[in-house]
């Protein structure tokens, strides 16, 4: 388990909560999930997760370090390739988005990522979710390529990804 500390807040800002990072079992696929349906129109299913977790990937909960019980704020699943990682989910609680955590939580991956030997993280994101793009943006992710039709889209559409990748080892 890991806390992150919460940074020093502008006097206007909604104040971030401090985290707890512990990784994810399947008792917590019933928190995972409820999160997950209520900020996506397309979720990942309990099976997905599962899957996930037995698969050995990295899946992670992050948690307000000051409640009790722990309330879980969000979650990440990433995926390890010899000498990166590959986020495959990176998601914070409806009620708490725009604080910050989703920020923390992906600058914690990266750390754990880069102290553990990847050279670099990759991810897919959805070009109509600005918010996920501006973040990834700002913390040194650039666009490397597009799967076209990868996602599913309302009325049996689909929406292309945007491949992102960040170096980690230039730090």
């Amino acid at each position: 388990m890991s806390a992150l500390p919460a940074p020093p807040e502008a006097a206007s800002a909604v104040p971030r909560p401090a985290l707890r990072v512990r990784a994810m079992g399947v008792d917590d696929l019933d928190a995972v999930v409820a999160i997950e349906n209520a900020v996506y129109p397309f979720p990942w299913s309990r099976g997905n997760f599962a899957d996930s977790l037995a698969a050995g990937y990295d899946a992670w909960v992050f948690e307000a370090a000051d409640a009790a019980p722990p309330a879980l704020l969000g979650y990440a699943v990433v995926m390890w390739i010899p000498d990166e990682v590959h986020l495959l989910n990176l998601s914070v609680a409806a009620a708490m988005q725009r604080r910050g955590i989703g920020r923390a939580m992906l600058e914690w991956l990266m750390r754990d990522a880069r102290r553990r030997g990847a050279r670099a993280m990759m991810l897919e994101v959805r070009p109509s979710n600005l918010v996920a793009i501006a973040l990834y943006r700002s913390t040194g992710f650039e666009q490397i390529g597009v799967r076209r039709r990868y996602y599913p889209a309302p009325r049996g559409a689909r929406e292309d990804a945007w491949v992102m990748s960040r170096k980690l080892d230039d730090e």
